[in-house]
């Protein structure tokens, strides 16, 4: 039976496999970033997609529905400006405009217990649209 790690103030689930895939991908770098979503029926947050080998962020950008929200984590992979290659985890909180406002509510309540859970998170990024997620912001934020 899968383990879920109770957000008491959210009321909501976060499932085993959400920090699984996290931790993953913090400290063996196998795939880019992970998706998450909320199961409104059992009150669960799942993971919903996780990027294969070799996917990048215009494949997580692409993974993000127009019509309602995800968190997304995301490992970024840069050179600084002293020439060391460093990486950032981003903890993206994906809210478009043409999301239902139940949906909006619902995340934006729960986001607070899974980011607990996801120790490592350096930076997060709340977007309505993809320009506010956008590589750029990413790149500025990370550097």
């Amino acid at each position: 039976m899968a383990m879920a790690y109770k957000m008491a103030t959210e009321g909501m689930d976060v499932k085993e496999e959400c920090q699984r895939w996290f931790m993953e991908m913090k400290w063996k770098k196998v795939h880019r970033f992970v998706v998450y979503r909320i199961d409104e029926r059992s009150r669960a947050v799942l993971v919903d997609r996780v990027g294969g080998p070799g996917e990048g962020y215009e494949e997580l950008v692409a993974a993000l529905p127009g019509d309602d929200c995800r968190y997304a984590v995301f490992d970024f992979d840069f050179v600084s400006v002293d020439n060391c290659q460093k990486s950032k985890i981003f903890f993206i909180a994906w809210s478009p405009a043409a999301s239902r406002i139940r949906a909006k509510i619902l995340y934006a309540t729960s986001k607070q217990g899974l980011r607990r859970l996801l120790d490592g998170v350096h930076y997060e990024v709340q977007a309505t649209d993809p320009s506010e997620m956008g590589f750029d912001v990413i790149r500025g934020r990370a550097q």
